[in-house]
């Protein structure tokens, strides 16, 4: 890792504190994003292989965008974390094969080009950084080298916030969305109580149920734990 990006990285992190952001993950995501020239940016973290948490987002368009890779169970996030290598698309006009499902609903909320870097400790994967421009220009050699930087600072953070992270049971990445938040799985559990079904075919209902009427998987989910139905 190039030093002086780290050095860089930590001072863009430390004046977003001394301005009244907090020393927080979304406060180095957004610094990440301004530094990058990227128009947004989300974190998302995976636990054990299974349970994702959103830990940051800049903004609504990245909070969308993220959870339209948990519900779709594709995207940039995925690959970075499945792959423990970074995953790019320089213009997502043209990736309808690569990812069918998730990319209309990222080009919906403006996103043409995305860069996601894993998040790694101590060579174990915890999640992703996903970087997006509103145009299709990918990030140049020197902007991705100080993404890297921060993304190896935000998987520091991250630990710090959330330390059950290296604690949890490992399990192999698998392709496809790496595990739910806890309201989806109760969520699907109501439905699978409900309507006799499987936990599998009542987590693939609820998704697509978010999925056809674009609500965000969370928002779908809460619906059914406070009303025990979908519609």
């Amino acid at each position: 890792m190039n030093n002086d990006h780290h050095v860089a990285a930590w001072q863009r992190i430390s004046a977003a504190v001394l301005t009244g952001n907090g020393f927080s993950l979304s406060a180095a995501c957004r610094a990440c994003a301004d530094d990058v020239d990227a128009d947004f940016a989300g974190a998302t973290l995976v636990v054990a292989g299974e349970l994702r948490l959103l830990a940051a987002a800049t903004d609504e368009r990245a909070r969308a965008v993220e959870d339209a890779q948990l519900v779709t169970g594709e995207g940039p996030c995925t690959d970075a974390y499945t792959h423990n290598a970074p995953a790019e698309a320089a213009d997502l006009h043209h990736t309808a094969a690569r990812w069918p499902a998730y990319t209309p609903i990222a080009c919906e909320q403006g996103a043409r080009s995305v860069l996601a870097l894993p998040l790694t400790a101590a060579t174990i994967p915890i999640g992703a950084l996903d970087l997006y421009r509103c145009r299709p220009i990918p990030l140049t050699p020197e902007q991705k080298d100080r993404a890297g930087a921060y993304a190896h600072i935000l998987a520091l953070l991250a630990l710090d916030e959330h330390p059950h992270l290296l604690t949890a049971p490992a399990r192999p990445a698998q392709r496809g969305p790496q595990g739910y938040p806890p309201t989806v799985h109760m969520a699907a559990g109501v439905l699978a109580e409900k309507y006799g079904l499987s936990p599998d075919d009542a987590l693939a209902r609820l998704r697509a149920h978010s999925f056809r009427h674009n609500h965000p998987l969370l928002q779908t989910a809460q619906h059914v734990l406070d009303h025990h139905r979908l519609d």
